[in-house]
């Protein structure tokens, strides 16, 4: 009987104790890492992972502000277009590059974004043509100076009013003619090496290959209102910011990114193209 007592007693307590496991959570060890401290290992748990931050530039975006942006649209200034170099905006606006680069503050003039507005015209250039005139203060000085009217600025004067006259670069064929839209210059035909001369007085402002299209190429600038420039060469005979005279050799035809040897020619006259054989004397 005494053993039947405690037999039953002793399931009781089993089957109370199992019941209180079934309802009870699993302990599930957290997680731990190892550290060496002063030569023991020593078990901490690891530091929290923080989330990703919720990615708001969709919901939020911040326009960037391109440099130059306050000029947009004003005279002498221009904004770069996918595709654009230095080199093409300066030849376009009848200027250098390297003056670009300096009015500009262009530490490296491979680096200029779509959007940027560049300053195109030199300083003094921009004041005259914005019609202001700017007057030192005196002692009697009441009041800011006012903007002065200035007449329109006329027409600039063909290339023989400049006080000297285009000679012609080449003694070959010419084999295109000068089109606004398919062709800005005469194509001039010829043998590879013959000589190319520079038409007129002036500064070699390029001289390179960094222009597509035009494969070697060389452009001076006679003055404030024309550039030429010299396309195709297989060989450059100057460098840049080097003074050249009228009919000096400065390269050999070439067929550099061209179809065939020959030299494309063209005047510039602020930056646009016109015809050359309007400015070359007849032949």
């Amino acid at each position: 009987m005494i053993f039947s007592h405690v037999s039953r007693l002793w399931l009781g307590g089993f089957t109370l104790a199992l019941l209180a496991a079934c309802n009870t959570p699993p302990r599930v060890p957290a997680p731990v890492e190892s550290r060496n401290v002063g030569g023991r290992t020593a078990m901490s748990a690891p530091a929290p992972v923080a989330s990703p931050a919720p990615d708001v530039s969709a919901a939020s975006p911040s326009a960037k502000v391109m440099p130059g942006a306050e000029n947009a649209g004003k005279p002498g200034f221009y904004t770069v277009q996918r595709g654009d170099t230095l080199t093409r905006i300066a030849l376009d606006n009848g200027q250098s590059w390297r003056d670009l680069a300096t009015w500009n503050n262009l530490s490296n003039a491979n680096l200029i974004e779509v959007g940027q507005v560049l300053r195109v015209a030199p300083p003094t250039a921009i004041t005259e043509a914005s019609g202001v005139v700017v007057q030192p203060m005196g002692p009697s000085t009441q009041a800011a100076p006012k903007p002065l009217p200035q007449a329109p600025t006329p027409p600039a004067p063909a290339a023989a009013d400049q006080g000297f006259a285009f000679s012609w670069p080449a003694n070959g064929q010419v084999i295109g003619a000068f089109d606004e839209v398919k062709n800005k210059g005469l194509d001039i035909a010829g043998q590879a090496g013959d000589p190319i001369l520079a038409a007129a007085d002036g500064q070699v402002v390029y001289a390179g290959a960094g222009l597509r299209g035009y494969g070697n190429l060389i452009i001076l600038k006679h003055n404030n209102t024309f550039l030429t420039a010299y396309a195709h060469n297989q060989a450059l005979l100057v460098k840049e910011d080097q003074q050249v005279r009228k009919g000096q050799k400065i390269a050999e035809m070439g067929k550099t990114d061209a179809d065939r040897v020959k030299l494309h020619f063209e005047i510039r006259r602020q930056g646009k193209p016109v015809d050359p054989a309007k400015f070359l004397p007849a032949r």
